[in-house]
C-alpha cells in the first residue's frame, strides 16, 4: 500500500535547469522476459463462452500481437469498452487495456493467473516486465494476464505527474504539493472521462470480470499485491465462483483506514529499527544514543539545512520540516535491506548531514514501472477510506503522528467521492483457497491486517507470516516463487492449503549496515598485505618446473 506521494525530492522529477526540459529516464527498468512466448490461442470451452467473447468483441474488445516495454517477446494486447458510469450503460465509455502473456506449453491449463497491482494507482501492464521472470514456473502452463485498472496506464489514466525542472527549494516549498494536487484535480475533471467518482475498487472489479468474460475464461487465479489485495478481496466478494485460487500479499483489507493505519504501522516498523540496533552489539557500540539523537532532531524542526541536489550534485539550503523528514524515513522501511542502513543514515541526519537519508529514500523510486497515477490513488482513498477516518481506532504513531491524516484530509475535502456499497467493507467466507502473506517488518500492511482477514475468510484461508520480510513477500523472496507455483498448481484444495512455506519463515533479518572506520579500513588493508606476502612466499618456495619441448 503506497501512501501519499512522498514529499522528499524525487530524483525522477528533479532536474538540472541547464539540461533540456522533459522527463528524466526511469530510475529502473523492468527485467526482460527470459523465455519466448507462443501465439495466444483462446480455447472457448462452450458455446456460451464463445457467445460471451463474441459479445465482448462487438462491444469494442481487441486482442492482437504486440510488444510492451520491459518484455523482449511478443505478447497479446487487448482493450475492452466499458461504461464510465455503470448506472448509465449507454453513456460515455472508456477503454480498459490488458495484456495476455501466453503460456509456454502447448497443453496449457485453462485458468490463467491475473495480477492486481498495488498503490492504489499502479499500472499492472507497466509491472509486467518486472514480475514475469518471477512467475516463470506459473507461466509455463498458464497464461498471465495484466489489466490496467481504470485510472492507470492507458485505461482512462488519471495522471498528476509533474516533469517540470525543480530545484530542491521548489520541491520542498511548503504547500506546493497541495497546490499541485488541487490544480491536477481541476485538470482531470475537464477530461472526457473526468467524473472522478467512477474509479472505485467496486467498479474496477466489474471491469476485471468483463475482461474475464471477453477471454472466455471460466475461472482464474488472482495474485494481488498491496492495494491489489483489496481489489482481489472485492473481486472475490462480487464474483466468488470465478476465483479458483487467491494469493494476497501484503494484505490491505477494505476496512483498513489508510491515513490512520499508516501512522501506527509505520511507527512500529521504525521502532523495530531502533530496537534491533540496540540489541545488536556492534550497532549499539557505534550509535549508543541513536534513539535520543533522533528525538532531538525531530524537536529541532523546522530548520534550515544543506542538501545535495540528487542530479546536479550542487548543495542547496532548504527548510526541513517534520513532514519532509518523515516522508524520507518511510520508504526505506519497506525493504529490510535498506532499513538496515537507516541507523547510519539517521545518525548522519542527527549530525546535520542528510544526504545518506535522501539517497535511501530515493532508491525506492517513484518513476519507471512503479510510478503512481495519483488521480486514481485519491479517487480510491477519498471514496473508500476518508469517510471512515473520523471513526478510525488506530492510534497515531509517536513520530509519524497525524501527518498522513492531515495530508489526506486536505486532499479529500475537495476530491469528488464515489458511492461505495456497505457490503464492500465486509469479507465473506472464502469458497476457494486463499493464501495470505505478510511481512513482519512491513510498515504499511503488517500481519495484524492479514490475521483479521484470515479469520473472516474462514477455513479456506491460510495466513503465512515471514517475520523479517518487508512490504511484499510473494515476488521478492526467491523461495516463495515455488510456494506460489505449488499453491496454484495443486489439483486439490486441501493440498493447496497445506503448501510448505517454511523456507521463507526462517529468513533472518539483514545485518545492520556499519560503514567502515579508519581502524577497520587499516585492519582490512593489513590483512590483504599479509595474504599477499603469504602467496608470494608460497610461489618462491616452489621448485621450478622444466619446460617441455615441443
Amino acid at each position: 500500500m503506497v501512501s501519499l506521494q512522498r514529499i522528499w525530492p524525487d530524483t525522477d522529477r528533479i532536474q538540472d535547469r541547464s539540461r533540456p526540459k522533459g522527463p528524466m529516464p526511469p530510475s529502473h527498468r523492468g527485467f526482460a522476459a527470459s523465455a519466448g512466448a507462443v501465439a495466444l490461442a483462446l480455447a472457448l470451452a462452450s458455446t456460451g463462452a464463445a457467445a460471451q467473447a463474441s459479445d465482448a468483441a462487438a462491444d469494442g474488445s481487441v486482442l492482437k500481437p504486440c510488444r510492451i516495454e520491459g518484455v523482449s517477446t511478443e505478447v497479446q494486447c487487448g482493450r475492452l469498452s466499458r461504461p464510465l458510469d455503470p448506472t448509465q450503460p449507454q453513456g460515455r465509455r472508456i477503454d480498459i487495456h490488458f495484456v495476455v502473456v501466453p503460456a509456454m506449453a502447448r497443453n496449457k491449463q485453462p485458468d490463467p493467473v491475473v495480477l492486481l497491482a498495488g498503490g492504489p494507482g499502479q499500472s499492472a501492464i507497466a509491472l509486467a516486465g518486472t514480475v514475469m521472470p518471477r512467475l516463470s514456473r506459473l507461466s509455463y502452463r498458464r497464461d498471465l494476464v495484466f489489466v490496467d485498472q481504470r485510472g492507470t496506464g492507458r485505461s482512462a489514466p488519471l495522471d498528476c505527474s509533474d516533469d517540470s525542472p525543480q530545484t530542491l527549494k521548489e520541491a520542498l516549498e511548503p504547500g506546493r504539493r497541495d497546490r499541485m494536487l488541487d490544480a491536477c484535480r481541476q485538470r482531470l475533471q475537464t477530461l472526457p472521462y473526468g467524473d472522478l467518482r467512477q474509479f472505485t475498487t467496486t467498479i474496477a472489479m466489474q471491469d476485471l470480470d468483463a475482461v474475464r468474460q471477453a477471454l472466455g475464461v471460466q475461472s482464474w487465479n488472482l495474485l494481488g499485491a498491496s492495494y491489489g489485495t483489496r481489489a482481489a478481496l472485492e473481486y472475490q466478494r462480487q464474483f466468488p465462483q470465478r476465483v479458483r485460487r487467491n494469493i494476497i500479499d501484503g494484505v490491505a483489507p477494505p476496512d483498513m483506514v489508510l491515513p490512520a493505519s499508516f501512522s501506527q504501522d509505520g511507527q512500529a516498523a521504525l521502532d523495530a529499527v531502533f530496537s534491533h540496533c540496540e540489541a545488536d552489539a556492534p550497532c549499539k557500540a557505534r550509535y549508543p544514543t541513536l534513539r535520543a539523537d533522533w528525538q532531538a532532531l525531530l524537536r529541532s524542526l523546522p530548520k534550515t539545512v544543506t542538501l545535495q541536489h540528487p542530479v546536479t550534485l550542487r548543495s542547496e539550503e532548504v527548510t526541513l520540516t517534520r513532514e519532509t523528514l518523515m516522508s524520507a524515513v518511510r520508504p526505506p522501511l519497506y525493504v529490510p535491506t535498506l532499513a538496515a542502513a537507516l541507523p547510519e543514515a539517521l545518525h548522519e541526519a542527527s549530525q546535520g548531514r542528510f544526504n545518506a537519508l535522501g539517497a535511501l529514500a530515493g532508491i525506492t523510486g517513484g518513476g519507471g514501472p512503479s510510478r503512481l497515477y495519483t488521480g486514481m490513488h485519491f479517487s480510491v482513498i477519498c471514496a473508500e477510506d476518508f469517510p471512515r477516518l473520523a471513526t478510525a481506532t488506530d492510534a497515531p504513531g509517536t513520530d509519524f503522528g497525524t501527518l498522513d491524516r492531515e495530508q489526506y484530509t486536505r486532499a479529500c475535502q475537495q476530491w469528488p467521492r464515489g458511492d461505495v456499497p456497505a457490503a464492500f467493507y465486509s469479507i465473506p467466507a472464502a469458497q476457494h483457497p486463499v493464501l495470505l502473506l505478510s511481512g513482519g517488518a512491513d510498515p504499511a500492511t503488517p500481519p495484524r491486517h492479514g490475521a483479521r482477514v484470515a479469520k473472516a475468510l474462514g477455513p479456506m484461508a491460510r495466513h503465512v507470516v515471514v517475520p523479517q520480510a518487508g512490504h511484499g513477500v510473494a515476488l521478492t523472496l526467491s523461495c516463495m516463487r515455488d510456494v506460489l507455483f505449488r499453491f496454484v498448481d495443486a489439483k486439490d484444495d486441501a493440498d493447496a492449503l497445506k503448501v510448505d512455506a517454511s523456507c521463507a519463515e526462517r529468513i533472518p533479518r539483514p545485518t545492520v549496515f556499519l560503514p567502515p572506520t579508519p581502524e577497520t579500513v587499516e585492519a582490512a588493508a593489513s590483512a590483504a598485505r599479509a595474504a599477499e606476502r603469504a602467496r608470494e612466499a608460497r610461489r618462491t618456495s616452489l621448485p621450478s618446473s622444466p619446460e617441455t619441448a615441443r
